[in-house]
């Protein structure tokens, strides 16, 4: 069987969340019997096609670029040759774009698409776009929402519920190797006293302003890993604040990022809008089993991180509830140890990679004998 995902962006142009679910699931897809194509745009594409991880990542050439969406004129016939050799097109959602290439070049075959979130910033172009969005989603085969807590929060999901399943995402274990004795000494030399650690890109949602305020209560270090968009702005009101505490490390390595794992108290994820669709950096924690303070924001974060289970859920936009679970956790090495046991278990139970590959492996074949 032969599987074109379609998504605006992919490796080696960037690598975020998206991304890496449909990198996993092409590569997990090679023990089923799954031959995986990847279209996306690319500014400046240095080359059309490469091989990545026993999968083909071909590029379109990208055009103009408006409200974080990707346009191009090559991709329609990049699209319709692709698309002509598959046996299952997955479109991967939100991207208005996409939605025209798929009514500009019908692929004729089984369609899927995994929602990952829904449209929060652009609301005026939302509903300019909404009319299209709604034709596209219900003329596809199957929806797939990553949790039941986005399934049911989601309107525009409860439109389609009768032809949506969840399927979460998740993550090999090798993703997240363990890091190296060196490198664990080298940043434990950094930050000797006990920590919280941030993952991400710096982005509007993640809410790291309200960290910033939190940190000022913590009594624990708190170390940011990641660059972004924000990220000049938060240095400046991180340096107003005067945080002593606080540091950030821009991007790191994955066996860096894999140390600071392996050394932080917890992970803390102050995300605070439905922009945050799900968290991966949480499953990421997990695997290394360590507790997690999330907010409650209505989608799959709330899934991942259970309150009083695997962590602490707070309140979004709530500084002192968000300063008080860190502190909750620094003082109490029992409770932090018992929510990072429960965290691996549910890890292993529910979001590794090869869970989430067999279940489309499924629903892949089931459509195909539609």
């Amino acid at each position: 069987m032969r599987v074109l995902h379609f998504f605006k962006t992919y490796w080696p142009d960037t690598f975020g969340g998206i991304e890496r679910t449909i990198h996993a699931l092409a590569k997990g897809g090679n023990a089923h019997g799954i031959q995986t194509d990847v279209l996306s745009l690319s500014p400046d594409p240095l080359i059309n096609t490469v091989e990545f991880d026993g999968h083909m990542a071909h590029k379109a050439k990208q055009n103009l670029e408006l409200a974080s969406t990707g346009f191009s004129l090559d991709v329609f016939r990049k699209f319709r040759e692709l698309s002509a050799q598959a046996d299952i097109v997955h479109y991967h959602f939100p991207w208005p774009f996409m939605d025209l290439v798929h009514f500009a070049t019908p692929p004729r075959k089984p369609s899927i698409v995994t929602y990952h979130s829904d449209i929060v910033k652009q609301k005026a172009l939302g509903r300019m776009y909404r009319p299209l969005m709604l034709h596209f989603l219900s003329c596809v085969d199957q929806i797939v929402a990553t949790s039941p807590n986005y399934l049911e929060s989601s309107e525009v999901l409860q439109r389609f519920k009768n032809k949506t399943v969840v399927i979460p995402l998740g993550l090999d274990g090798a993703d997240s190797a363990t890091a190296d004795e060196a490198e664990k000494k080298q940043w434990k030399a950094r930050f000797p006293k006990p920590f919280f650690l941030f993952v991400g890109v710096l982005r509007y949602y993640k809410g790291i302003h309200i960290l910033l305020e939190a940190a000022k209560e913590a009594t624990a270090d708190v170390v940011i890993v990641g660059g972004g968009p924000m990220e000049v702005e938060l240095k400046a009101r991180a340096a107003d604040l005067g945080l002593q505490n606080l540091h950030f490390v821009g991007a790191v390595s994955d066996n860096a990022k894999a140390a600071l794992l392996e050394l932080c108290i917890a992970l803390v994820f102050p995300s605070h809008l439905r922009s945050e669709a799900f968290g991966l950096s949480l499953v990421e924690a997990e695997r290394f089993g360590k507790p997690m303070i999330s907010c409650e924001i209505g989608t799959g974060t709330s899934y991942v991180n259970l309150h009083g289970v695997t962590g602490i859920v707070v309140a979004p936009n709530d500084t002192r509830q968000l300063a008080k679970a860190m502190n909750d956790l620094a003082d109490d090495i029992e409770l932090t140890q018992r929510y990072g046991a429960a965290a691996f278990r549910r890890y292993m139970e529910n979001f590794t990679a090869a869970r989430m590959v067999a279940e489309y492996v499924d629903l892949y074949r089931s459509l195909s004998l539609r």
